[in-house]
C-alpha cells in the first residue's frame, strides 16, 4: 500500500493483449478487473486467460462487463455469470461498466442497468459494483436506486475523483487510462482502492488462495 492509503491495481481486456502477470504481481499491484465482453455480442478473447492467470498468482481479481442498454440486460448477466461461475475468497464483486446510454432512452438505461444488477447478485451472492463517471450520471439525469452499491469512478488528471451525487464515498477510482506497468506492452488503465488490505479482503469475502 502506497503511503497514501490506497492500494494500487490495474484493469485490462483484450486491447492490452498478453500479460506477464508475474512482472505485473512484482511491481506491487495487489488486485486487477478484466473485462468478460462488450455487451453479448463481443466475447474478450483474453479474459479465461486473464481470470486464470490472476487466481494462479494471487492477485484479487474481479470482473467488468461493458454494459450495452441497447441488449437484454438478463443475456448479458448471464454471460457473465456462466464465464466466472461462482467466486471464492480473493473474488471481489462483478462490475457493471455503465457509461454507455447506446442509444437508448434514460428510463430505459436505468432500468435494464437495475435489472442487471439484481440478476447479477441473485446468481453470484455479491452485490456488484457499479462504473461510472460524474459526467455520465449527470448525463443519467442522476438517477437513485444504484447508491447501495459500490462505486468505482473514473476521472482523470485530478487528485481526488468527482463524484456522482448518488454515492458519498468511492471504493475503487480509475484515475489514468494512460498508465505503464511492467508486464503490459502499451497503455493500460490505472485504479486505487480506498482503503486497507484488510478492507479489500473484507470485499473479497477473503483473501485469495497463495501464488502457485
Amino acid at each position: 500500500m502506497s503511503g497514501s492509503g490506497f492500494i494500487e491495481g490495474i484493469d485490462v481486456s483484450k486491447w492490452q493483449g498478453a500479460v506477464n502477470w508475474q512482472r505485473v504481481r512484482a511491481a506491487g499491484k495487489q488486485f486487477a478487473f478484466a473485462r468478460v465482453s462488450d455487451g453479448t455480442r463481443v466475447i474478450d478473447p483474453c479474459f479465461d486467460t486473464h481470470w486464470a492467470e490472476l487466481g494462479r498468482l494471487g492477485f484479487y481479481r474481479g470482473v467488468y462487463q461493458m454494459f450495452r442498454a441497447s441488449q437484454d440486460p438478463q443475456a448479458q448477466a448471464d454471460l457473465l455469470v456462466q464465464k466466472v461461475g461462482t467466486l471464492g475468497p480473493g473474488d471481489l464483486p462483478p462490475v457493471l461498466d455503465l457509461e454507455l446510454s447506446d442509444g437508448q432512452p434514460n428510463d430505459v438505461v436505468i432500468e435494464r442497468a437495475l435489472l442487471w444488477l439484481k440478476t447479477v447478485e441473485e446468481h453470484l451472492g455479491h452485490a456488484p459494483i457499479v462504473y461510472t463517471a460524474h459526467y455520465f450520471w449527470k448525463q443519467l439525469g442522476f438517477p437513485e436506486g444504484f447508491e447501495s452499491h459500490p462505486l468505482w469512478v473514473a476521472n482523470y488528471d485530478v487528485s481526488s475523483p468527482r463524484l456522482p451525487p448518488s454515492w458519498q464515498r468511492w471504493a475503487f477510482w480509475q484515475y489514468s487510462q494512460s498508465g505503464h506497468v511492467p508486464g503490459i506492452s502499451g497503455n493500460v488503465d490505472m485504479d486505487r482502492f480506498s482503503g486497507t488490505l484488510e478492507d479489500l479482503r473484507q470485499l473479497a469475502r477473503g483473501a485469495p488462495p497463495a501464488a502457485r
